[in-house]
């Protein structure tokens, strides 16, 4: 029996987006239950569609919660390369980048295997995504010493999608079945690369 009243509404929100959480790194997209994460705080399915209104907003809200953890495994990626690392901030972002989906590879994989027919996001759930936008933004604009613009948030983006698709061969394994042994190195290879064309076309 789902126990009712309970919790306030906020509460109900954060214990579901824990839980699903849990359950996504668990099983992945392709076994996730919204049943199950009913079943894991001990209220019924339909409390779950009245917080979320449907499977798709649990999913979103899960996967805004994997957007923000990732972000901040940037963020202390950063921090370490400062504190007692090299100093190398694009190296340790693009190492941070890859350490999120290594640790947490159903979770990062579910970001993109979600794929609904309509996702609206709240203001906040876009605020939580974006963050991992304007970190990257950010370290571009200090390697390269210009200005956040329109043109040098195309290249982040770029450099994003340069990384991203070294980082999802890592993760199938792709990369060792054809021979290479260290896509992270092989990304950021790319990546100074594209900074150093950037410079030099400034």
């Amino acid at each position: 029996m789902g126990r009712r009243s309970d919790h306030s509404r906020d509460e109900l929100t954060e214990l579901m987006i824990a839980a699903g959480t849990g359950l996504m790194a668990e099983t992945g997209f392709a076994g996730f239950s919204a049943r199950e994460v009913a079943k894991r705080v001990g209220y019924t399915i339909g409390t779950v569609h009245n917080v979320f209104g449907n499977v798709d907003g649990l999913v979103t809200a899960i996967n805004t919660r994997s957007f923000a953890d990732w972000a901040e495994t940037l963020a202390d990626s950063l921090r370490a390369a400062e504190t007692g690392g090299d100093g190398d901030r694009i190296a340790a972002l693009v190492g941070g980048y890859f350490a999120f989906a290594r640790a947490h590879p159903r979770r990062w994989a579910a970001i993109y295997d979600h794929r609904p027919a309509c996702e609206t996001l709240s203001p906040a759930q876009e605020e939580m995504r974006g963050r991992l936008m304007r970190i990257v933004a950010a370290e571009v604009a200090r390697a390269l010493d210009r200005p956040i613009d329109a043109a040098l948030g195309t290249l982040a983006r770029s450099l994003v999608a340069t990384v991203h698709g070294h980082c999802v061969f890592a993760v199938t394994g792709s990369w060792a079945a054809m021979g290479e042994h260290d896509p992270e190195a092989a990304a950021l290879a790319r990546v100074r690369e594209s900074l150093a064309a950037a410079r030099a076309a400034h």
